[in-house]
């Protein structure tokens, strides 16, 4: 009998954590834009990051060239991704992968001075 006055508490309580846990998901879950292959991988508190930021800010970056910005820190799939992506340029990644880390399609550059140094040529 006691199960019966708490079933709509416990619906509730359900119904709560599976919203939660669709919306974290959905938040999680950036997709690759079909026919955009070049990525560029960051994370929000990286410093290399931040230098490549700078640079595009000053530069018209994204004016020049179309690219996806993947944030791994706190993104699980991206992270995934990043690995993935690392792997077809045979980058040893059993220690991970760090970042700022950009894919083009064909090629990976890993560090802001390469990545900085490729963005110039643009």
């Amino acid at each position: 009998m006691k199960i019966k006055k708490y079933a709509p508490a416990i619906i509730l309580v359900l119904g709560v954590v599976a919203l939660l846990a669709i919306l974290s998901f959905s938040q999680q879950n950036q997709n690759v834009e079909p026919g955009n292959d070049k990525i560029l991988f960051y994370g929000d508190t990286c410093p290399h990051c931040k230098n490549v930021e700078e640079f595009m800010n000053a530069n018209g970056t994204r004016d020049k060239l179309s690219f996806q910005e993947l944030e791994v820190y706190r993104n699980q799939v991206n992270a995934r991704l990043l690995t993935a992506t690392a792997k077809k340029c045979n980058f040893d990644t059993s220690a991970g992968v760090g970042v700022p880390f950009f894919y083009d399609g064909e090629k990976c550059l890993m560090g802001d001075q390469d990545i900085i140094n490729y963005f110039k040529q643009l």
